[in-house]
């Protein structure tokens, strides 16, 4: 019976924060492009979250508070790995993904496998090309289902900023995609 004492703690955060396991997992994924990272990144964010539950005001939105914790997590361990992390090339790193992925014929990559058959590679190809900001506000929203409010307390911007990159990033998103329409046959208004 010694084993199976929960605290109050652990129960309390069993019922709010485990439930959100998958949608960490999910964008974790879209930020690391690797599953093995991904569960480390979310691993270390329940980690944190439990260390400091005493700071979670209940009530609040506790999908934003974890999404908090594992941006700051991602950001910290880049910093950690990156010996220059003003020298890094953004677009460098996403040519050489994309070209390892053009080049694997067959490929056992979870994310793959997850996220494959949910959104074309032309889609997928198109999303991942909008600049950063407006990515992360397009899949927050669109992709993961998150309310203007959460996605504004995740990126700790105001809400018209939200607003204002989704509408943008939706914009470049129609403009990248309006081929890829046309070429399935879909009629399209220019």
């Amino acid at each position: 019976m010694k084993g199976s004492f929960k605290t109050a703690k652990q129960h309390e955060f069993e019922v709010e924060a485990l439930p959100h396991a998958d949608l960490l997992y999910n964008y974790a994924l879209r930020m690391t492009n690797n599953a093995a990272d991904a569960d480390d990144l979310v691993q270390e964010t329940f980690l944190k979250a439990f260390r400091f539950w005493d700071k979670y005001e209940k009530g609040t939105n506790i999908r934003a508070w974890l999404f908090r914790i594992m941006k700051n997590s991602y950001i910290n361990r880049y910093r950690r790995e990156s010996k220059e992390p003003d020298t890094v090339d953004y677009e460098e790193v996403q040519n050489f993904y994309n070209t390892i992925r053009d080049e694997a014929s067959e490929s056992s990559d979870l994310q793959e496998s997850a996220f494959g058959q949910l959104l074309d590679d032309d889609i997928a190809t198109a999303i991942a090309k909008l600049p950063e900001d407006f990515r992360t506000v397009v899949i927050l929203c669109d992709i993961e289902g998150l309310t203007y409010e959460e996605i504004a307390e995740f990126l700790a911007v105001p809400l018209g900023t939200v607003r204002s990159r989704l509408h943008r990033g939706r914009s470049l998103l129609r403009e990248k995609l309006l081929v890829y329409a046309k070429d399935r046959g879909y009629t399209v208004k220019d």
